[in-house]
């Protein structure tokens, strides 16, 4: 019986010897692929976040424009401001500082000189929140005439939409553009609603630009 009962128990040590590194194994491979998938989720969202800092970065500061800002580990300095028509804002310690005509980065760059005086190596981050500097008019005939901001892709079918559509014997055919050109003058560009909605000249449907002006005789 002795000898029976050594014999087995040899037998199950080579047992657990033989399988153990397998089963241990297991944990510690599905523990690799969730670190791996985690890092690989944290690398296309820093990707997405740097991309669209860079979209921001590029952008140049306007009037009305409402800014996020930010200074690391120093939560009373958070603010969230308009650009004055001034052009300025107004921060806690610094007070007064020119931001429209300035990029985001400009922006940080400068009022992280002006924070020194008070905190070392102060870190600021400037992001766009609203941006209400950009706009173009529409005049005439339209039901709620006036100026609008032009955040996202407008085209002029868009802008018309914006405005309530049309008044009564407004000029459809006879719609234009206004552009101001950067050396000087205007360009006037023709658009005919009548034929765009049939699904003719639909060039005439140009994007709207910055400062354009729609006139609906």
């Amino acid at each position: 019986m002795k000898t029976g009962l050594h014999y087995t128990t040899i037998l199950g040590l080579c047992v657990v010897l033989l399988w153990g590194p397998s089963v241990g194994a297991q944990p510690r491979n599905k523990g690799a692929a969730a670190t791996e998938g985690a890092s690989s989720s944290q690398s296309t969202a820093s990707t997405a976040t740097e991309s669209k800092q860079a979209r921001d970065a590029s952008y140049v500061i306007g009037d009305d424009d409402v800014l996020a800002i930010n200074v690391w580990n120093e939560p009373d300095l958070r603010q969230l401001v308009p650009v004055r028509p001034d052009g300025r804002i107004s921060l806690p310690l610094i007070g007064d500082i020119q931001a429209a005509g300035r990029t985001p980065v400009q922006l940080q760059e400068d009022i992280a000189a002006k924070l020194e005086t008070y905190i070392t190596h102060p870190d600021v981050t400037v992001i766009v929140q609203q941006i209400n500097s950009k706009k173009y008019n529409i005049l005439g005939r339209v039901m709620k005439p006036g100026a609008y901001p032009l955040s996202t892709t407008t085209t002029v079918l868009d802008a018309i939409a914006q405005a309530g559509g049309f008044q009564d014997f407004a000029k459809q055919k006879n719609i234009y553009i206004l552009r101001e050109n950067p050396n000087g003058g205007e360009s006037r560009f023709r658009f005919n609603y009548k034929d765009v909605i049939r699904g003719k000249n639909r060039e005439q449907n140009i994007k709207i630009e910055p400062n354009d002006t729609i006139v609906v005789p």
